[in-house]
């Protein structure tokens, strides 16, 4: 194993040896070498820890991988993604996987929260009520999407419109404009989660794009696919390659 990747292990969980370089060295010395050596030292597709990890926090619960979650969860605290901040990914994620794949991920923060000395319940950060989550959902829909997301919630077929409303009132009012991650980075998990579960490439060509409009250009979401590609494997990490390349071109047209 590298030095560079002993080192960031280390710094991921120090102190521990993990007993597969007992049962499966030779795969641990190359996958390691590669996650932590390669892809962090890939030059010009570095991410800083915290936004590395959110990233890995946000895949691994897209792709409904609990036990891999568990310890890439202890890692992301040591590398100051905080408490609140996991507890938004993962409130998020029930939108997007379900509350049914999202209950684990739920129940393991909990458990290693409060194993490592956190007390739950963390402080509030929700900003909306029940009487203006409709309207505040819809603005934060407008300053993601631009203004011809205003009304949507009131589109559709009469008897299927109701989900769009429960998008502007739940997705965005309840959960989006809650406290503890910016807009920028709740796209960024938005579109790990999209990418990460598949079959969902119509939701990512607009996620892709809401990202560019606030800011995480193509090469932000290239270095984090990169980053994730240790975790998500190769079929995933190349069909949202495709996305986010389509969409720059339409983007830039």
């Amino acid at each position: 194993m590298t030095d560079n990747a002993k080192n960031y292990h280390e710094k991921m969980f120090p102190g521990y040896v993990s007993d597969f370089l007992r049962t499966d060295p030779e795969f641990i010395e190359v996958f390691d070498n590669f996650a932590f050596d390669e892809v962090v030292n890939e030059e010009g597709q570095q991410l800083d820890d915290r936004t590395r990890f959110i990233a890995i926090l946000a895949v691994l619960i897209g792709s409904s991988s609990i036990d891999e979650f568990r310890c890439m969860m202890k890692a992301a605290l040591r590398f100051n993604v905080t408490p609140v901040e996991i507890k938004e990914i993962i409130y998020q994620a029930v939108d997007y996987l379900g509350m049914g794949r999202t209950y684990p991920f739920l129940k393991a923060s909990n458990e290693i929260l409060e194993e490592m000395g956190y007390t739950l319940p963390l402080p509030a950060q929700s900003t909306t009520t029940v009487n203006n989550r409709y309207e505040k959902g819809e603005q934060c829909q407008i300053d993601i999407f631009g203004e011809h997301m205003r009304g949507n919630g009131q589109r559709g077929p009469k008897e299927s419109k109701h989900i769009n409303k429960w998008l502007v009132e739940n997705c965005f009012g309840d959960v989006y404009t809650r406290n503890g991650l910016d807009y920028a980075t709740r796209e960024m998990i938005t579109f790990c989660f999209l990418y990460a579960q598949g079959g969902c490439e119509v939701q990512l060509a607009g996620h892709t794009q809401a990202n560019f409009g606030l800011g995480n250009d193509k090469e932000f979401l290239i270095k984090v696919i990169s980053n994730c590609v240790p975790f998500m494997g190769y079929p995933r990490t190349l069909n949202a390659l495709r996305i986010v390349n389509e969409q720059a071109e339409q983007w830039n047209k």
